[in-house]
Parts: C-alpha cells; sequence; structure tokens
C-alpha cells in the first residue's frame, strides 16, 4: 500500500509539472513552435513564415499571425478606384488578345492584316486611361495608373506594342481608325493569290510548264510590288509575302525573269566601256591626218623655191 501511494503521490506531481509547462508554452511561443503553429494556419504567408523564423529580432506574438495579411491592403485614398480597376482590368484582356494574335500571325508575317482588330480595340483603352476625361464619379484614371510609381509599368507595355506597330508599317496597310485594310492591299493580296493559284497547277514537277504559263501573273505581282514600294504604300505583310514568292519562283521551281529594264542598263554600260577606245582611236587617227597635211605643203615649197634658184642660175 505504501508503494501505491508513493506511485500516486510521484504521478500527481508529474502531471502537475507538465500542466506547468504547458501554461507557460501557450503564454510565450518559442521560436520553433510558432513556425509549426504558422504551418498550420491556412491565412499565413509561407515567406513571413520563413522571415519570422530566421530573423533574430522579428519574434511574433499571436496576435501578429493574423496582422501580417492586413500589409495588403492600403487606405481608400490611396487605393484606384473601381471604375479604373475596371479599365485596368480590361486593358489586360485586350493586351493579352493582341498578343496572342502576334503569335500567331508571325509566319507567314501577317500581323497587320490579321490583328489590327485587337491593336485597335488596345487602343481605345489606352486612350480611356491617358485621357483627361472624368469618368463615372469624376474618376480620372491617368495619375494612378500610369504616374503612380517609377516603373509605369502599363504606358511600358503599349509603349512596346505601339513601337511593334509602327515598325511594322501597318498604318500603311490599315486605314485610320482600324476599319479594314486599306485597297492597294487587299488589290495585292488578291493579285498574289492568283499567281499562287497558278503555282499550285503544277505541283507534279512540271515547272518547265509553270515558268511558262505563270510568267505573266508573276510579272503583273512584281510590277505591282514594284509600285507599291516606290509610293510608300506597303507593310511588312506585303513586304514579307512579296520576299516568299520571289523564293519560290527562283529557287523552288527555277523560273528566271529577265527584266526589261536591264537592256538599257547593259546598252548604256557597253557604250561607257568603248567610250576610252573609240576617243583615243580617233584622236590618233585625226592627228594622222593632220601631220600629213602639214608635211605636204612644206616639202612642196621647198621643191618649188629649189627649181626657181636653179633656173636663176642657169
Amino acid at each position: 500500500m505504501s508503494l501505491y501511494k508513493n506511485s500516486s503521490f510521484w504521478g500527481l506531481l508529474v502531471l502537475i509539472y507538465i500542466y506547468t509547462l504547458v501554461s507557460s508554452g501557450e503564454e510565450n511561443f518559442p521560436a520553433t513552435d510558432s513556425t509549426d503553429t504558422m504551418r498550420q494556419t491556412p491565412s499565413f504567408s509561407p515567406a513571413a513564415a520563413v522571415v519570422m523564423g530566421d530573423s533574430p529580432v522579428f519574434k511574433p506574438g499571436v496576435e501578429s499571425l493574423f496582422s501580417l495579411n492586413l500589409l495588403s491592403s492600403f487606405p481608400e485614398d490611396l487605393e484606384i478606384t473601381k471604375y479604373c480597376s475596371e479599365l485596368l482590368l480590361i486593358f489586360g484582356q485586350r493586351y493579352v488578345a493582341y498578343v496572342n494574335c502576334l503569335v500567331t500571325a508571325a509566319r507567314p508575317v501577317q500581323v497587320c492584316q490579321k490583328c489590327y482588330s485587337s491593336y485597335g480595340s488596345l487602343v481605345d483603352t489606352y486612350v480611356n486611361i491617358s485621357s483627361d476625361q472624368m469618368g463615372p464619379g469624376n474618376d480620372s484614371c491617368r495619375d494612378s495608373l500610369l504616374r503612380s510609381d517609377r516603373l509605369m509599368l502599363v504606358y511600358l507595355l503599349y509603349s512596346n506594342m505601339e513601337d511593334l506597330w509602327s515598325k511594322s508599317d501597318c498604318d500603311k496597310c490599315i486605314t485610320k481608325g482600324f476599319g479594314s485594310p486599306t485597297n492597294d492591299t487587299l488589290y495585292f493580296m488578291n493579285t498574289h493569290n492568283q499567281t499562287v493559284t497558278c503555282f499550285n497547277k503544277y505541283q507534279q514537277g512540271n515547272y518547265t510548264e509553270l515558268c511558262k504559263d505563270c510568267k505573266s501573273s508573276y510579272k503583273s505581282l512584281n510590277e505591282l510590288y514594284s509600285r507599291m514600294e516606290t509610293n510608300q504604300t506597303m507593310c511588312i505583310d506585303i513586304e514579307d509575302t512579296m520576299n516568299m514568292t520571289r523564293r519560290l519562283w527562283s529557287r523552288k521551281y527555277n523560273c528566271s525573269f529577265p527584266r526589261e529594264e536591264t537592256v538599257p542598263v547593259i546598252a548604256v554600260s557597253s557604250f561607257m566601256l568603248f567610250l576610252p577606245i573609240i576617243f583615243y582611236l580617233s584622236s590618233f587617227l585625226h592627228s594622222e591626218q593632220k601631220k600629213r597635211k602639214l608635211i605636204h605643203p612644206k616639202r612642196a615649197k621647198s621643191y618649188s623655191s629649189l627649181m626657181n634658184i636653179q633656173s636663176k642660175l642657169s
């Protein structure tokens, strides 16, 4: 009985000691326990858990576990308005739509013909953002979305797309307001389609007939391209299309197309090549003939003078 009483006494002491440790552990969270608690809390940020666990200075209490998530919110006077937030969302959607269109139209290059509509929508949204006009509730989004930070991300994204549109010369192929391709562009594409249709008739390898039958359509396409190049009414789509057509004509089908303007060039070059020879030859002949004319009268005059002297002496 004494052994049983002693064991009961010591067991009671152990329970009291454990209860004391638990009570003190709830009041003071060690760094390791706080880290485990943060892992079990679904609303706590993992990045904050790493900082708190590794930092020798920052030792959060129980309340700080729930207050860290408030760092993502600001006072209402610093936040963008609902109208500007919706406008920013529309800009992002149209930006993504335009980029997706550019990727699909990269090869063969058709970025002007296929993507002018999505680019026009993007421009309209950016004009609304950068405009001084007030939206609903007298809200202007220009300062809050374009000038509120050093990066100016919205402006930077739009500038890249605007620069791409400018380098492609799409304004020369698309009407103002991004309504449709110009008449010159449509006419060129129609002529090109006729030429490619002629090429497709001879896919069995009879390229000799192709060079004969498709010569007129290919010539018309070349002349049209030259006029558009002179008038500066072509964009990257037309330029790339013509380059691909010329590669098909010369490399794949091994056709030749003599240009008429090369004949005068060859004639003028040949004349300029032989012009020095003609000049020196004519100069030589002229000098020899003049020399003969000068020598002959002298000989005749000296001979007549000699005859007069002899007659007088006799």
